[in-house]
């Protein structure tokens, strides 16, 4: 089973705008055709992104949200982290790369471009760096 890496991006769009684009994914997911995984602190993003004025989500949906994505994914802890070789522009995306990392062989899903930048040199260690999440469900 494929390892999967989703940014808060991704993450919104899957739960927050419902986006056509990513429904299959969403579907895939629900059926386990990947593996997905989650650190600690990308669920402390999602967390942060979701609970902002700018989504005017109410706590249950903000709980609801959170619950949804832990449910689906496997969980990493800090200290099994191992840093990927290169470092990502935005210090927050970080965790997206260290996360793909430690679970290669790996799809990191993304729409940032500081993570897409660095597909060349992920895929040297194995990783996937894609916004394009329909290639993967065919």
């Amino acid at each position: 089973m494929q390892s999967l890496v989703l940014d808060t991006n991704i993450l919104l769009d899957l739960f927050v705008f419902n986006d056509p684009a990513v429904i299959q994914l969403k579907e895939a997911l629900i059926a386990c055709r990947f593996k997905a995984f989650a650190s600690q602190e990308s669920l402390l993003e999602l967390a942060d992104v979701i609970s902002r004025p700018l989504f005017s989500l109410e706590a249950a949906k903000q709980k609801d949200i959170l619950e949804q994505w832990q449910a689906l994914t496997y969980p990493i802890d800090r200290a099994d982290l191992h840093p990927a070789p290169w470092k990502c522009k935005d210090p927050d995306d970080q965790v997206f790369l260290d996360t793909a990392f430690t679970v290669r062989p790996a799809i990191l899903i993304s729409k940032d471009l500081a993570l897409l930048e660095l597909a060349n040199k992920a895929s040297q260690e194995h990783i996937l760096i894609t916004k394009d999440c329909s290639q993967l469900l065919l």
